[in-house]
């Protein structure tokens, strides 16, 4: 890959580290239905949290995020998870979402997301997937699923071998253990939905 590829990919990725130092707790939401989005993004705006990203879990999620969008767009940066196809990507696109949010990583969604133009985190889970994030150029990843891939502890020892790289870990976080996550120097910010409860 040429230098001047990497360097375009790496900035295009980038962009995400702008959206996270803004928002070190990002709510993991799934929405059903319109009568739930006030309470919820008023909820999030109570307790100081202006980020929220809506998983493509449920089929009203893409009607959700551009309700949201419409709405509450001045007020939370609103962007979408659970990304694992070219099809959500461009429907995601369509709808100016401010972030995207994948639970894996390859390179052929890697390529779509780049194109997407939006701000994007893959996520990763072992060495290898790191390595393959690496080599697209990128250096800031979801640790997930946290908890079960070894959570603080792994990150501690990602730090030593991926100095450069950052983490948004999700999965298995909560009230107890969020600040835990947020001291560490290779995490940005944390994702789930403890506060949701």
């Amino acid at each position: 890959m040429k230098k001047e590829q990497v360097l375009f990919k790496t900035m295009k990725q980038n962009n995400i580290r702008g959206v996270l130092e803004k928002h070190q707790v990002v709510p993991v939401v799934t929405i059903n239905n319109e009568a739930e989005i006030d309470g919820i993004i008023n909820g999030l705006i109570a307790k100081g949290i202006y980020c929220i990203e809506v998983t493509l879990r449920t089929p009203y999620a893409l009607t959700a995020i551009e309700l949201i969008k419409a709405k509450y767009s001045n007020q939370i940066s609103v962007g979408v998870g659970t990304v694992v196809s070219k099809e959500q990507i461009e429907a995601v696109k369509a709808l100016k979402v401010d972030f995207i949010v994948s639970p894996g990583i390859n390179a052929e969604l890697g390529g779509y997301l780049m194109e997407s133009g939006i701000p994007f985190i893959p996520g990763v889970a072992t060495p290898s997937d790191i390595i393959l994030g690496m080599q697209m150029g990128w250096d800031t990843f979801k640790f997930f699923p946290a908890n079960l891939f070894g959570g603080i502890d792994a990150l501690k020892t990602y730090g030593q071998v991926f100095p450069s790289v950052i983490f948004c870990p999700t999965g298995g976080i909560n009230g107890d253990t969020y600040a835990s996550y947020l001291d560490l120097k290779n995490v940005i910010s944390v994702g789930g939905s403890w506060m949701m409860k």
